[in-house]
């Protein structure tokens, strides 16, 4: 099954909300926020052996690379919002 089948009910209703990018890019950042949540609360029980006070190794390798995911996808998300305001503010073409 594929996300857009298991998250239909969400993408529905962000993309009517946001936009098709936007609120895809919407039910993205969601899906990475589960994820991260997920792998932080594992990082509790598998510890580094050097440190137990932080997630071992791995784990800290998957954290980071989720959190950039979600920068850049919180990026686009600006990048296009600040789009559509500049689009608007112009107004319809003059001719």
């Amino acid at each position: 099954m594929s996300v857009f089948d298991e998250k239909r009910a969400e993408l529905e209703q962000h993309e009517f909300m946001m936009g098709v990018e936007r609120g895809r890019l919407a039910v993205a950042l969601d899906l990475l926020t589960d994820s991260l949540i997920m792998v932080g609360q594992h990082g509790v029980y598998c510890t580094s052996s050097r440190n137990p006070n932080v997630p071992a190794l791995d784990l800290q390798a998957v954290l980071s690379g989720m959190e950039g995911a979600k920068a850049l996808i919180q990026s686009v998300m600006e990048e296009l919002r600040a789009q559509r305001d500049a689009a608007r503010a112009e107004g319809p073409a003059k001719g």
